[in-house]
């Protein structure tokens, strides 16, 4: 296995975003790109994450490969490359994963391998009735503007608008998002409201490092799911559990 990234952002942002929620996954090398799915501690939020095989200057994968990767322990590796800088990635006979950074001067690292306990990681077969795309700053201010009131968030949606409130005993906020050119609604019911942790989205809401638009799909007290791409290159997606409401 050798993998050369020229543009060492697309691996680097992306183990940062996903090691807020998970801290050891299993890296599947593919024949055509690197995957993962994991789920976090507390079964609250899944994490999907595809680099594709056009990502890299080179990409030689005889044969599948998993890797069990502790990811604090590779963020810090990952945190030495600059954005100029070329990463290699090599599986060593000693079944570690050699990290080369490329830069000004030639720096290795050698990251042992781990195994990983391995629960139900199916990605769930989800039907949802509202897709709003809209760019990434707007759906990050508005998580941000929510945070500073409450714990919690309740989602909004028709086709005429995507509402985020949050309340707590003594203050509350809202954000009212509308279709233009850079934002699109579409949804296959008069209204959809579900509530979701703010804690959780603060998390995810990090993969605008990856893509300046966000897809978000939700349903009535219904997991939400928001999706990070860019054409050719990478995806990472995340499904969050709803908080149910027992009033």
């Amino acid at each position: 296995m050798r993998l050369v990234l020229t543009e060492s952002r697309f691996l680097k942002d992306s183990i940062n975003v996903i090691s807020e929620l998970v801290n050891e996954v299993t890296i599947k090398v593919g024949k055509n790109a690197l995957e993962l799915i994991a789920m976090d501690p507390a079964n609250v939020a899944m994490v999907t994450f595809k680099l594709l095989s056009s990502s890299f200057a080179e990409y030689s994968v005889p044969k599948e490969i998993d890797l069990g990767i502790n990811l604090e322990n590779f963020k810090e590796i990952l945190r030495r490359v600059k954005p100029t800088d070329t990463l290699i990635l090599e599986l060593s006979d000693k079944g570690r994963l050699n990290i080369q950074i490329k830069g000004e001067n030639t720096r290795t690292f050698h990251l042992s391998l781990i195994d990983v306990e391995e629960g139900d990681k199916r990605i769930p077969d989800l039907k949802f009735p509202i897709r709003i795309e809209m760019p990434t700053i707007l759906f990050d201010e508005a998580i941000e503007d929510m945070s500073i009131v409450a714990d919690s968030v309740a989602l909004t949606a028709d086709n005429n608008k995507f509402i985020l409130q949050a309340e707590s005993k003594l203050n509350s906020a809202r954000v009212e998002i509308t279709p233009s050119d850079s934002v699109i609604i579409k949804s296959d019911k008069n209204k959809v409201l579900a509530k979701y942790s703010l804690e959780y989205l603060k998390k995810i809401v990090k993969g605008s490092k990856l893509s300046d638009t966000v897809v978000l799909h939700f349903d009535d007290e219904y997991p939400l799911k928001a999706e990070y791409k860019l054409k050719d290159r990478l995806e990472l997606s995340f499904i969050l559990a709803p908080r149910i409401s027992t009033e």
